[in-house]
């Protein structure tokens, strides 16, 4: 039984080689990707095969594959690749007198609603941090801090976070947006399961309020009619004014398209439509200082006294 790897078999080089390889399904095109000559190609991963233990590549006919083995190596690959550019980026920064770098990774309604006045105010304080902030779903933003890509992550609550810090950061409210002449405008509150009986424009697969929406017409028996899927949230209002469904989405983060398209809300008397977006990290001793400082800042801006849960809200009749 092969024992663990040892670094020292194993260099960049080789596995630049081999992300050239996979990615290009050749090792003749991987070699002069990486003006390599074919046969040192050919050894390097050999010894790479050889220094792991198993198979990493299938080679045929139709050209060279990645083995289950090879596809977990490629993954962590690709890691080691990012977090070398990270290490050059956040050394570079230092190099000019930045004397910090977080990576904080948010999700579309808190990089739309919360984080711009927060961070503004925060680098005004601290001009010599940087934060470098990327918007992704919920469930890889968790992934990322777990893995050590994010500093902080900020995402929709019922996303699992194992071994992380988590902590309230803000509430949002989800409403429903719909066209002037839509058969909803003309309500002031509604039940969500009404809705079902409309056309929707969603966000794409794998957001959490995709997965909040659709979950919730489960639980109420009623299939979600997703007529139009978008990306962000100005495209969904944009969708909605063309009269392809109506959408459900972040109040705030919609404010300044509602007025300029002629969009209607309707409250939503669902308990869910008040949700909370939290901040997760990994333990205050593993973070550096201006990760922890940070936090300390985002944290401090959640409402002293929030409401939450949300109070019982009048009920439209039907």
């Amino acid at each position: 039984m092969p024992g663990p790897i040892n670094p020292a078999r194993i260099d960049f080089v080789t596995l630049r080689l081999f992300c050239a390889v996979v990615q290009t399904g050749s090792i003749t095109k991987g070699a002069q990707e990486c003006h390599l000559a074919v046969s040192a190609a050919s050894r390097r991963l050999s010894d790479f095969e050889a220094a792991t233990g198993t198979k990493l590549l299938e080679r045929s006919s139709q050209g060279i594959a990645p083995t289950p083995a090879g596809n977990v190596a490629m993954q962590h690959a690709m890691r080691l690749f990012h977090g070398f550019e990270q290490l050059g980026s956040e050394l570079e920064d230092y190099s000019r007198g930045v004397r910090g770098h977080v990576r904080l990774w948010a999700n579309m309604s808190a990089l739309t609603e919360f984080l711009p006045t927060a961070l503004s105010t925060f680098l005004t304080r601290n001009p010599d941090i940087r934060v470098e902030v990327e918007e992704q779903l919920s469930g890889d933003i968790v992934r990322a801090v777990v893995d050590g890509l994010a500093d902080i992550g900020v995402f929709a609550e019922n996303t699992p976070t194992s071994g992380l810090t988590v902590t309230p950061f803000q509430t949002d409210e989800l409403v429903v947006l719909c066209p002037a002449k839509h058969p909803l405008a003309r309500r002031k509150r509604v039940d969500f399961r009404a809705c079902l009986a409309h056309d929707f424009v969603g966000l794409n697969r794998g957001s959490s309020l995709l997965e909040l929406t659709s979950r919730a017409s489960e639980q109420v028996g009623l299939p979600m009619r997703l007529r139009v899927q978008v990306r962000s949230f100005d495209a969904m209002c944009h969708m909605v004014a063309a009269n392809l469904g109506i959408g459900i989405a972040p109040l705030a983060a919609c404010r300044s398209q509602i007025g300029e398209l002629n969009l209607k809300v309707v409250r939503l008397n669902d308990a869910w439509a008040v949700r909370r977006l939290l901040l997760a990290s990994k333990p205050a001793a593993e973070l550096a200082p201006a990760a922890a400082l940070l936090l300390d800042h985002l944290r401090s801006a959640y409402p002293k006294e929030p409401d939450w849960p949300p109070a019982e809200k009048p009920r439209e009749s039907a």
